[in-house]
């Protein structure tokens, strides 16, 4: 399947959002965490498929801000397993040239886990192939809620005036500032909502939603999200003549 890509016309940024744990464990009569902890496999396979095809960017929504409220137990165990999973994954980071980062209210993550984070991202920055995020204590609204704070404090301040914040200038103090929009947005189990993901970010984003479960997510999954995108035609409002121009 991978050798039908066509290496011209890959999204610069993928977005998922990995839905499915729970369901997972329900249907193997396993509890709810280790739904999670089964899930470490396909993030590495979807990190190194990325990866390997020349990805710039992979945005993994990990953590939303409404998950802290799951039952005390669940959030504990996510954020062990996180802390966990980042140290152990420095390894396939370094050899697959992944360079880490985070967007999201991080302050509010547990400090082993800020801590682990942090030393990841020290020690892949000087990797330059695949830039992978991690969405942790993220949502869509606080975002563009801290941008709006932000530029009015610089108004406020004199710094701006508000005829000029435009979009390029609202993007900017995103959480993702400077990164290009994500162009494929995947939602594994089928479920048809973008959850309070990266809202003003996929204003133009092409969805993918297949029923897989996320713990089951391979490489192929991948390589069939990106074969959809590359078969639909993006026209940002336009119509199909005015592309041919």
């Amino acid at each position: 399947m991978k050798e039908h890509i066509d290496p011209s016309n890959l999204p610069q940024h993928i977005a998922v959002i990995m839905d499915g744990n729970g369901r997972w464990a329900k249907r193997q009569g396993l509890a709810r965490v280790l739904g999670h902890k089964n899930a470490i496999k396909a993030v590495r396979e979807v990190t190194e498929g990325c990866a390997e095809l020349g990805i710039k960017y992979l945005t993994l929504y990990a953590f939303s801000t409404e998950n802290w409220n799951r039952p005390k137990y669940e959030v504990d165990t996510l954020m062990t397993l996180l802390v966990h999973t980042i140290r152990g994954e420095i390894k396939t980071l370094m050899d697959n040239n992944v360079r880490l980062g985070t967007i999201g209210n991080i302050e509010s993550l547990p400090t082993d886990c800020r801590n682990e984070l942090a030393e990841a991202i020290r020690a892949t920055e000087a990797n330059t192939g695949l830039t992978l995020l991690l969405a942790l204590s993220y949502s869509g609204r606080w975002e563009i809620l801290e941008a709006a704070r932000q530029l009015a404090a610089k108004v406020r301040d004199g710094i701006l005036t508000p005829d000029q914040i435009d979009e390029t200038m609202f993007g900017q103090h995103l959480t993702t500032g400077g990164i290009p929009d994500p162009e494929l947005m995947i939602r594994t189990s089928g479920e048809m909502r973008i959850s309070n993901f990266m809202l003003w970010q996929l204003a133009y984003c092409e969805l993918y939603m297949p029923d897989v479960l996320w713990p089951d997510f391979r490489k192929n999954h991948l390589y069939e999200a990106i074969l959809n995108y590359q078969q639909r035609e993006r026209r940002f409002g336009k119509i199909s003549e005015q592309l041919v121009k």
